[in-house]
């Protein structure tokens, strides 16, 4: 079997999208990217506007470890608010 040599892989081609320092808003109607700074505890995501508690894995690799009941809880308030006056 030859091998082209010019072609990648699958797992070679895909780790160069990989976007270290970024992640997602786990938010289903935003998954907008957030890049926190190195050490942040907490991220607002740009879209949406929710907020989550982020742990380092590495100092350049930051992992969602959940939201921010408390803001969250403003937004969703806010937006129920702004639906019952549309009604």
């Amino acid at each position: 079997m030859v091998t082209d040599e010019k072609t990648l892989s699958t797992s070679e081609s895909l780790r160069e999208t990989r976007t270290y320092g970024q992640c997602r808003c786990h938010n289903p109607s935003c998954m907008g990217r957030m890049r926190p700074d190195p050490g942040q505890q907490q991220v607002k995501c740009p879209g949406c506007g929710m907020e989550y508690r982020v742990h380092w894995i590495r100092p350049d690799f930051p992992r969602i470890r959940g939201p921010v009941w408390d803001a969250n809880l403003k937004l969703a308030e806010e937006v129920l608010k702004k639906q019952k006056e549309g009604k």
